[in-house]
């Protein structure tokens, strides 16, 4: 993540959140915690009882953009917030795969992406649908293809090939229409516009 985008939020940034950062944090007097991004295949996510107990002891905790969003779908009944429209996703399908916003990225910060969410990839495939650049059978075949592939094989390489072989669309298209993927990035999307509304200070509305 560029660190730039916290400058002057008063917003500290840590990495990844998992399993004992929560628990960690406890010691100290309540504050606003924010999870956005968590770590599930190289170490434990994030916890339950962890979240549940800060909660108890007073914290406001925040989810959004990733792991964060769905363990706020998971758990808004106990009093964990939730933002964007990745949380809107997940609140309103229990049924949503976790992975469909996993990435791989590398191990140390800044934590650049290595692979693209499938939650980003839908959006993108749904665009181009709705242009009539890809029939409705063709996204779905492209879909269910990159679907089935492990989430870190889910690369924009894998899916401009997939626009070509699947979809029968041309190289000089597939490299303009992806010049624009960053519009599909609803995780990176929904922490910008969490950090500009600021919903955690109290005049939010």
């Amino acid at each position: 993540m560029d660190t730039t985008l916290w400058a002057g939020t008063g917003v500290t940034l840590c990495p990844p959140a998992r399993r004992g950062d929560i628990d960690a944090l406890l010691s100290g007097e309540p504050g606003i915690l924010a999870i956005a991004d968590g770590t599930f295949h190289s170490y434990p996510a994030v916890g339950h009882a962890e979240i549940r107990t800060a909660l108890e002891q007073g914290w406001q905790i925040w989810g959004l953009c990733s792991m964060g969003a769905i363990r706020a779908a998971e758990m808004h009944t106990l009093g964990m917030q939730g933002f964007g429209e990745v949380f809107e996703a997940y609140a309103g399908d229990p049924d949503l795969d976790d992975d469909e916003v996993a990435l791989m990225h590398s191990s140390e910060p800044p934590f650049r992406p290595m692979s693209e969410p499938m939650f980003h990839i839908r959006r993108f495939l749904a665009d181009l649908a709705t242009r009539h650049l890809l029939t409705q059978e063709q996204m779905a075949v492209i879909v269910d293809a990159l679907k089935q592939r492990w989430y870190a094989d889910r690369t924009l390489g894998a899916l401009k090939n997939a626009l070509t072989l699947r979809g029968g669309l041309s190289t000089t298209v597939v490299e303009a229409e992806m010049a624009n993927f960053d519009a599909f990035r609803t995780k990176q999307h929904d922490l910008l516009r969490f950090l500009k509304e600021e919903p955690w200070q109290p005049t939010a509305s």
